[in-house]
Protein backbone atom coordinates (compact mmCIF):
# COMPACT_ATOMS: atom_id res chain seq x y z
CA UNK A 1 0.00 0.00 0.00
CA UNK A 2 0.86 3.65 -0.57
CA UNK A 3 -0.22 6.51 1.17
CA UNK A 4 -0.14 9.85 0.06
CA UNK A 5 -1.23 12.89 1.46
CA UNK A 6 -3.05 15.73 -0.46
CA UNK A 7 -3.94 18.81 0.89
CA UNK A 8 -7.83 19.57 0.85
CA UNK A 9 -7.92 16.71 -1.52
CA UNK A 10 -7.65 13.64 1.16
CA UNK A 11 -6.15 11.12 1.75
CA UNK A 12 -4.71 7.67 -0.51
CA UNK A 13 -4.33 4.81 0.83
CA UNK A 14 -3.51 2.88 -2.86
CA UNK A 15 -3.00 -0.87 -2.98
CA UNK A 16 -4.43 -1.23 -6.86
CA UNK A 17 -3.98 0.62 -10.07
CA UNK A 18 -5.95 -0.97 -12.40
CA UNK A 19 -5.51 0.19 -15.89
CA UNK A 20 -7.58 -0.42 -19.87
CA UNK A 21 -5.40 -1.77 -22.52
CA UNK A 22 -6.14 -0.49 -25.84
CA UNK A 23 -5.92 3.44 -25.75
CA UNK A 24 -4.13 3.41 -22.30
CA UNK A 25 -1.32 1.17 -22.17
CA UNK A 26 -0.60 0.41 -25.86
CA UNK A 27 -2.36 1.88 -29.37
CA UNK A 28 -3.49 -1.00 -31.98
CA UNK A 29 -2.72 -3.47 -29.62
CA UNK A 30 0.69 -2.81 -28.93
CA UNK A 31 2.27 -2.25 -25.81
CA UNK A 32 3.47 1.78 -25.72
CA UNK A 33 7.38 2.23 -25.08
CA UNK A 34 8.08 2.88 -21.07
CA UNK A 35 4.72 0.99 -19.77
CA UNK A 36 7.09 -2.26 -19.01
CA UNK A 37 9.70 -0.26 -16.86
CA UNK A 38 6.85 1.85 -15.33
CA UNK A 39 4.70 -1.29 -13.99
CA UNK A 40 7.74 -3.03 -13.16
CA UNK A 41 9.30 -0.15 -10.62
CA UNK A 42 6.35 0.11 -8.78
CA UNK A 43 5.99 -1.30 -5.72
CA UNK A 44 3.80 -1.75 -2.85
CA UNK A 45 0.81 -1.79 -5.21
CA UNK A 46 -0.76 -3.97 -6.94
CA UNK A 47 -1.23 -3.55 -10.84
CA UNK A 48 -4.26 -4.85 -12.73
CA UNK A 49 -4.80 -4.39 -16.82
CA UNK A 50 -8.52 -4.62 -17.48
CA UNK A 51 -9.15 -5.29 -21.36
CA UNK A 52 -11.94 -6.76 -23.81
CA UNK A 53 -8.37 -7.40 -26.35
CA UNK A 54 -9.95 -6.27 -29.14
CA UNK A 55 -6.33 -7.50 -30.81
CA UNK A 56 -6.19 -10.34 -28.65
CA UNK A 57 -2.88 -9.88 -28.20
CA UNK A 58 -2.96 -8.07 -24.48
CA UNK A 59 -1.47 -11.49 -22.93
CA UNK A 60 1.82 -11.99 -25.18
CA UNK A 61 2.42 -8.08 -24.87
CA UNK A 62 2.29 -8.01 -20.80
CA UNK A 63 4.06 -11.48 -20.71
CA UNK A 64 7.15 -11.26 -18.33
CA UNK A 65 5.57 -7.51 -16.92
CA UNK A 66 4.39 -7.17 -13.47
CA UNK A 67 0.63 -7.38 -13.48
CA UNK A 68 -2.78 -9.20 -13.63
CA UNK A 69 -4.30 -9.38 -17.08
CA UNK A 70 -8.16 -10.15 -16.93
CA UNK A 71 -10.31 -9.77 -19.89
CA UNK A 72 -13.57 -8.18 -19.58
CA UNK A 73 -16.48 -9.45 -21.03
CA UNK A 74 -17.62 -7.85 -24.66
CA UNK A 75 -21.09 -6.45 -23.40
CA UNK A 76 -21.79 -3.98 -20.64
CA UNK A 77 -17.94 -3.72 -19.98
CA UNK A 78 -18.61 -0.06 -18.23
CA UNK A 79 -20.34 -1.69 -15.09
CA UNK A 80 -17.99 -5.02 -15.36
CA UNK A 81 -14.83 -2.32 -14.90
CA UNK A 82 -16.75 -0.76 -12.39
CA UNK A 83 -17.72 -4.02 -10.44
CA UNK A 84 -13.99 -5.04 -10.93
CA UNK A 85 -13.17 -1.63 -9.11
CA UNK A 86 -15.62 -2.18 -6.35
CA UNK A 87 -14.24 -6.08 -5.98
CA UNK A 88 -11.00 -4.56 -5.49
CA UNK A 89 -12.19 -1.87 -2.66
CA UNK A 90 -12.74 1.37 -4.33
CA UNK A 91 -11.22 3.61 -1.97
CA UNK A 92 -7.50 1.94 -2.43
CA UNK A 93 -7.46 2.31 -6.45
CA UNK A 94 -6.44 4.23 -8.87
CA UNK A 95 -8.59 3.63 -12.36
CA UNK A 96 -6.61 4.67 -15.32
CA UNK A 97 -8.17 4.87 -18.52
CA UNK A 98 -9.46 6.97 -22.07
CA UNK A 99 -12.50 5.38 -23.23
CA UNK A 100 -16.08 5.79 -22.39
CA UNK A 101 -16.29 2.14 -21.05
CA UNK A 102 -13.61 3.27 -18.93
CA UNK A 103 -16.22 5.78 -17.08
CA UNK A 104 -17.74 4.14 -14.63
CA UNK A 105 -14.47 2.88 -13.61
CA UNK A 106 -12.65 6.15 -13.36
CA UNK A 107 -15.78 7.91 -11.18
CA UNK A 108 -15.57 4.98 -8.58
CA UNK A 109 -12.29 4.63 -8.01
CA UNK A 110 -10.29 6.78 -5.15
CA UNK A 111 -8.62 8.14 -7.96
CA UNK A 112 -9.51 8.41 -11.90
CA UNK A 113 -7.06 9.45 -14.40
CA UNK A 114 -8.06 10.09 -17.92
CA UNK A 115 -5.61 9.82 -20.58
CA UNK A 116 -5.38 11.47 -23.84
CA UNK A 117 -2.75 10.01 -26.02
CA UNK A 118 -2.87 8.66 -30.07
CA UNK A 119 -6.22 7.36 -29.55
CA UNK A 120 -7.82 10.33 -27.99
CA UNK A 121 -10.54 9.88 -24.90
CA UNK A 122 -14.10 9.73 -24.62
CA UNK A 123 -15.58 13.16 -23.07
CA UNK A 124 -17.08 11.16 -20.64
CA UNK A 125 -13.65 9.58 -19.82
CA UNK A 126 -12.54 12.98 -18.70
CA UNK A 127 -15.53 14.66 -17.08
CA UNK A 128 -15.58 11.34 -14.55
CA UNK A 129 -11.83 11.41 -13.99
CA UNK A 130 -9.44 13.51 -11.05
CA UNK A 131 -6.72 13.90 -13.57
CA UNK A 132 -5.89 14.33 -17.47
CA UNK A 133 -2.42 12.86 -18.48
CA UNK A 134 -1.11 13.08 -21.87
CA UNK A 135 0.79 9.92 -21.53
CA UNK A 136 0.69 6.87 -19.33
CA UNK A 137 4.39 7.03 -18.31
CA UNK A 138 3.68 10.36 -17.02
CA UNK A 139 0.27 8.90 -14.72
CA UNK A 140 2.30 6.00 -13.60
CA UNK A 141 5.14 8.49 -12.21
CA UNK A 142 2.78 10.03 -10.10
CA UNK A 143 3.18 6.99 -7.80
CA UNK A 144 7.16 6.71 -7.94
CA UNK A 145 7.20 10.51 -7.45
CA UNK A 146 3.90 11.17 -5.48
CA UNK A 147 5.19 15.19 -4.94
CA UNK A 148 4.08 15.39 -8.68
CA UNK A 149 0.09 14.04 -7.73
CA UNK A 150 0.38 16.38 -4.69
CA UNK A 151 1.09 18.99 -6.90
CA UNK A 152 -1.59 18.68 -9.54
CA UNK A 153 -4.28 17.94 -6.62
CA UNK A 154 -3.76 20.37 -3.95
CA UNK A 155 -5.83 23.21 -3.33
Amino acid sequence: MQIIEIPDFGSLNISHIVCDYNGTLAVDGKLLPGVAVAFNSLQNIEVHVVTADTFGVARQQLANINCRLTIAPNENQAIWKRDYIRSLGADSVVAIGNGRNDRLMLEESALGIALIQQEGAAVEAIRYADVVCTDITDALAYFINTKRLVATLRS
